[in-house]
């Protein structure tokens, strides 16, 4: 039901909508804490496998252009189709990632931060301030080969400006194998840089780059340099205002020496880096579900945000069978928050920010105060009781109920 006095959002918000439990959680946290309090046009895409099957994937397509036409968009958890998948729908394609599709269209960086709720054990206890994850969104694409036998692999680049064309031998297989090439643009990489420097330097917080450019002398040797090219035209003079420090430093190193520190920075890693330590990161602070998603773009002007989990298959079987819905909500819940906040600074509208921020505020304090679902619930103890998914959520509006009332 709405409340009164629902505060206006001057333009709209894209929404995605996607699948299995993540939808169900996705439905819950909009009709609880969204509509009711907010006036809010949604220009709505379904994202749904089925949807996606039925368009031909097209929908994904026309749903990230309007993300980047509306500057502000948010997205539930969707299914990336294997063989079983394809099998399990009927799909008529094995259709890609819609993050894929709609990273290549918007580009960006891609921010993945833990949502830290003081007083709620984690298994890196040390951990006191977020890791945020920057992933380039854009980089390392490839194409991949099923090498069929016995034959020379070559690797070869024909200059546009009719220079003589370049090829080197990679491998000379002597039976069936599998070969990758990846590329990326130094524009892309300079992108890359200046949004997770600025990313910094408003959150307030050093960055760290890691590559493998021991290794990859060429490919990640090029991204270190071009980090560097750009910190240092752009941006030094303003993080040693700031009293930050950006330093580059190899993948394993730093994979060790995140562990030593207390968090409160960000770690911009190469794409495939970034998956597997932003899952580390993910079950160091507690649960997946307490990772938010951002996509930002390099001016800075597009957000898409999304929950930083699947769409929690196991939990949408056990909700098929007439079970609870006991899936954690947070996640969900701070990816509207960071498209309205960012909403409202596109559209100079501060009530709307300030909302944004409320709600998360209150979510956390809601945790915080022992109120909190099955996953969350079990890092305090095995015995611990927990809420559903709908009972977590009419806790926190209640207490956002309150605290909107005292602030009048």
């Amino acid at each position: 039901m709405a409340k009164t006095n629902r505060i206006t959002v001057a333009a709209p918000v894209v929404e995605l909508d996607g699948d299995e439990m993540a939808r169900i959680v996705w439905r819950a946290v909009k009709e609880t804490l969204i509509l009711p309090y907010l006036d809010v046009e949604l220009e709505y895409f379904d994202l749904g496998i089925e949807n996606r099957d039925a368009t031909g994937d097209r929908v994904t397509v026309d749903a990230a252009h309007a993300v980047g036409r509306r500057g502000a968009g948010v997205k539930c958890p969707t299914i990336t189709p294997d063989e079983a998948r394809v099998e399990e729908f009927g799909l008529k394609a094995m259709y890609r990632s819609p993050n894929l599709t709609i990273r290549g269209i918007l580009g960006g960086v891609l921010f993945r931060e833990p949502v830290v709720v003081p007083g709620l054990p984690r298994p890196v206890p040390g951990w006191t301030e977020p890791v945020v994850i920057a992933r380039h969104a854009c980089g390392d694409r490839a194409t991949e080969l099923r090498v069929p036998g016995e034959g020379t692999l070559t690797l070869a680049f024909t200059p546009k400006d009719g220079a003589e064309p370049v090829e080197l031998e990679v491998y000379d297989f002597p039976g069936p194998g599998v070969a990758l090439a990846t590329y990326d643009l130094d524009a892309s990489v300079r992108d890359f840089a200046r949004t997770a420097f600025r990313y910094g330097l408003e959150r307030g917080c050093p960055v760290h780059l890691s590559t493998k450019n021991v290794s990859l002398k060429k490919y990640d040797g090029r991204c270190k340099a071009l980090f560097q090219e750009v910190y240092d035209a752009e941006f030094q003079a303003d993080f040693e205002r700031a009293g930050l420090v950006y330093e580059h430093c190899g993948a394993d190193a730093m994979a060790r020496e995140v562990f030593k520190r207390p968090g409160g920075f960000v770690w911009a890693c190469r794409s495939h880096d970034a998956d597997v330590f932003s899952g580390i990161v993910a079950q160091g602070f507690g649960s997946p579900g307490l990772m938010t998603s951002v996509l930002l773009t390099a001016d800075g002007r597009t957000l898409l945000a999304e929950a930083g989990h699947g769409t929690v298959t196991r939990h949408y079987r056990q909700y098929q069978q007439g079970g609870a819905a006991a899936t954690d909500p947070v996640g969900s819940l701070f990816a509207w928050t960071r498209a309205l906040a960012h909403r409202g600074a596109l559209d100079g509208t501060p009530e709307v920010t300030a909302f944004a921020r409320t709600l998360e505020q209150t979510c956390v304090e809601t945790v915080e105060g022992g109120q909190m679902t099955r996953d969350l619930a079990q890092l305090t103890g095995p015995d611990r009781s927990w809420l559903t998914t709908e009972q977590f959520l009419a806790a926190v509006d209640e207490n956002l109920g309150r605290k909107r009332a005292a602030s009048v």
